[in-house]
């Protein structure tokens, strides 16, 4: 907790660092093994999405304010727009938790104006390549909040929509990191396969959370992403999704899901086989959760049930180790391969351990 008074606001790049460790586990692998001013451009471009998404996520903001605060926040980072982000702090102010209280995302939501002053000391280029796919997030998850209002929390309806809803959730996330690799020396065939593929990428990671947190989801956020259509086709209705005499019926829609996040393997591994390593780029900083999503799959597809209980389907820290000891001199030609053994087993049992 920082307990700042926000007044003038200082820029604070270490603050974003120390941040984007407490919210997001896969994201801080992924800044941690980038390196200047890559790892600093994502750093700040992730938290400045996280804004949005924790307040899309806040079940506690009645819908009208929530799709207000939003659309508060959108303002702020539009730079064509005069609004002041003191403006969003200052709307989503009485929806904070008291400073004692506050979680790591919260935290975040609270230190908005010392994000969104580190990001102003980016260069212009960098800038540019981040604003847009964040504006583009922050009206998809408005139009969500105001599309389902009267329930209170996200109800998807059919597979359509949950790809709509992870795109605006992540395939933008996928636009920005392709804005920031494409800058500079990169050929536009190098740049058309990549676009092409950025939003499946984040599509993969997105439809993985979807299907690991039904629990989590719904218990703490009150919102439902498996389709009500597949669930309807098992018997089960969206509210009763976790409750255990539908345990076995929601099981197949989890896993039904999964498959659907396995379309995108390829795409996102193409992706990954395609990026440009400049910029301070790294092969390890996106193939980690890409192998780490195919870990959580292959546990998915042997225990989906386990994502609608407490329990929750992970992969254990011994094969995140694994990944992350293997990824660094991953290259290319070794993505297939290192998929297809994690895929069928998990990465520390399949290879020797070190002498």
């Amino acid at each position: 907790m920082s307990g700042r008074e926000h007044g003038p606001v200082e820029p604070d790049l270490q603050w974003c660092h120390e941040a984007v460790q407490g919210v997001s586990r896969t994201f801080a692998l992924t800044v941690d093994v980038l390196e200047e001013p890559m790892a600093s451009h994502i750093c700040v471009g992730y938290l400045l999405c996280r804004v949005a998404d924790t307040v899309e996520d806040a079940g506690h903001i009645p819908p009208e304010a929530q799709s207000d605060v939003l659309r508060t926040y959108r303002r702020a980072i539009d730079p064509d727009d005069d609004t002041e982000v003191a403006a969003f702090r200052d709307a989503v102010d009485e929806w904070l938790p008291a400073p004692a209280e506050r979680n790591d995302d919260w935290e975040v939501v609270a230190e908005a104006p010392t994000i969104a002053a580190t990001f102003e000391e980016f260069e212009p280029e960098a800038r540019e390549a981040i604003v847009p796919p964040v504006l583009e997030m922050v009206d998809g998850m408005a139009m969500f909040v105001d599309r389902h209002a009267t329930e209170g929390g996200l109800r998807i309806d059919d597979r359509d929509e949950l790809e709509q809803y992870c795109y605006y959730a992540a395939g933008t996330v996928g636009n920005l990191i392709t804005n920031l690799l494409t800058r500079g020396d990169v050929t536009e065939d190098r740049a058309r396969r990549l676009r092409d593929t950025a939003e499946e990428f984040g599509l993969l990671l997105q439809l993985v959370n979807v299907s690991k947190d039904v629990y989590d989801d719904y218990t703490e956020e009150n919102n439902v992403y498996l389709p009500a259509e597949w669930l309807e086709a098992e018997g089960v209705d969206q509210e009763r999704v976790v409750h255990p005499e539908n345990r076995e019926s929601s099981a197949r829609v989890v896993d039904r899901t999964a498959e659907y996040a396995r379309s995108f393997l390829d795409d996102a591994q193409a992706y990954l086989e395609t990026m440009p390593l400049s910029n301070g780029n790294t092969m390890e900083a996106w193939t980690v959760p890409y192998l780490l999503a195919v870990g959580t799959l292959r546990e998915l597809s042997s225990r989906p049930e386990d994502a609608l209980t407490e329990t929750g389907v992970k992969i254990s820290r011994q094969e995140v180790f694994a990944v992350m000891a293997v990824a660094g001199d991953a290259g290319r030609d070794s993505l297939a391969d290192l998929r297809q053994t994690i895929a069928r087993t998990p990465f520390h049992r399949a290879v020797e351990p070190a002498d």
